[in-house]
């Protein structure tokens, strides 16, 4: 995760912070970490190696009922349930040991066949496995939780005035940024927000297709600590 820098050298409060929520394209790309569907690898899913359990040692010991919670809050994935059953019945099969497996799975059980990112001009599609990938790697790394802790204090590291920018990528990301700004609008803790996130174009989309789920939202911190709120909501 990658952050912007607050004030000389990052200390004291800054005159604005921009926040990409996104995982790196470098750690998706390396088969090691086992972030990627695409490519084989270990189910590490760790941003940090050094410490917490991998993905791998999840699966291993979560129920059907917590796999599918985590699928549908994390990952957004219409049909949590059903996957969660497939993937905890590999498991018990001992069929989950890499990333390779995880796609199998639900590659074999959507009948997807060989899968294609465009499969016509101006089309994506979503692979069976990229909802379940996103939502193993937030599980593993409790993302939502640090992202709610970081919210809490951004208003300590604006300078009157100041903005912040954050970019989220899915719906759980974007509904805590929504909220932390509407609620500093109320209080008073910023002084304007933006009204919906913005997108990314279908030029931006075409020339990066992992820029297809990025929404951007802002809000300025007011310029007279605990006065009104001028904003929008």
């Amino acid at each position: 995760r990658s952050g912007g820098a607050a004030g000389p050298g990052g200390r004291g409060p800054g005159d604005g912070v921009l926040m990409d929520l996104g995982i790196s394209s470098p750690q998706i790309d390396d088969p090691a970490r086992g972030f990627s569907f695409r490519r084989d690898g270990p189910l590490d899913m760790r941003m940090d190696r050094t410490r917490g359990r991998t993905a791998a040692q999840i699966l291993t010991t979560i129920s059907a009922k917590e796999l599918a919670n985590a699928l549908q809050e994390f990952g957004d994935e219409p049909d949590a349930k059903q996957v969660a059953e497939l993937l905890i019945e590999a498991r018990d099969r001992g069929e989950l040991q890499r990333t390779s497996d995880v796609s199998r799975v639900l590659l074999d059980a959507t009948k997807t066949g060989r899968w294609r990112l465009h499969p016509t001009a101006g089309k994506w599609t979503t692979h069976p496995a990229a909802r379940t990938f996103q939502a193993l790697r937030i599980l593993v790394n409790r993302e939502l939780s640090s992202l709610d802790r970081l919210l809490r204090v951004l208003p300590e590291v604006l300078k009157p005035g100041g903005r912040a920018a954050i970019i989220s990528f899915h719906s759980g990301e974007d509904r805590l940024v929504k909220a932390a700004f509407r609620d500093g609008l109320r209080m008073g803790v910023y002084e304007a927000a933006s009204d919906e996130p913005e997108r990314a174009t279908f030029a931006e989309r075409t020339a990066n297709p992992r820029a297809r789920s990025a929404k951007l939202r802002w809000a300025v911190r007011t310029h007279v600590p605990g006065g009104m709120s001028s904003g929008s909501t």
